[in-house]
């Protein structure tokens, strides 16, 4: 997991270790480091927006391509303000 300030740049998983924790870790630990966190995801994985939805982050915007101009849709997900 790559962090910046409570920006999650980068999160990979080996798929083996899919559904075993293995992601939680490293975001409730930039949690209690941080506070609360937000991350950019590509749409179109659409594992990604469900993980980080079923942990309490909320889409807060989108927008119609990523950063190097993909055309797909890039979500921009927060985790509410304490």
């Amino acid at each position: 997991m790559g962090l910046s300030g409570a920006i999650i740049d980068s999160l990979f998983l080996a798929p083996e270790l899919f559904r075993q924790g293995g992601a939680t870790l490293p975001i409730n630990h930039a949690r209690r480091l941080k506070g609360p966190l937000s991350v950019d995801v590509n749409e179109q994985n659409r594992p990604a927006p469900a993980f980080y939805l079923s942990r309490g982050f909320s889409v807060v915007s989108r927008s119609p391509s990523t950063p190097t101009g993909d055309r797909s849709r890039f979500l921009h997900l927060s985790e509410p303000q304490l």
